[in-house]
């Protein structure tokens, strides 16, 4: 899965759900394209900043279709990720 061509970061719509305890877990992600993937796994969840593409927020380590990426839930309230892990 190639999610990017540059290290920078990439805008997604993103499918989440809220828990009763006010938690978020994001399900899936839908590329410019259209493709939609489906976060298999989620790792860890932490505020953290993208050292390559900038921005900062909650990083969730996510796998999707094997690989793992950094999907980032900026403090705008809008979703990005990165190519490869910072």
């Amino acid at each position: 899965m190639e999610l990017c061509d540059t290290p920078e970061k990439q805008y997604v719509e993103v499918g989440a759900e809220f828990t009763a305890d006010g938690s978020m877990r994001p399900l899936w992600i839908r590329w410019t394209d259209g493709r939609k993937y489906e976060i298999d796994r989620i790792s860890d969840c932490r505020r953290a900043a993208s050292l390559r593409a900038g921005g900062a927020g909650l990083r969730y380590t996510c796998r999707i279709q094997g690989q793992t990426r950094f999907l980032f839930y900026e403090e705008n309230y809008r979703w990005f990720v990165t190519k490869t892990p910072d």
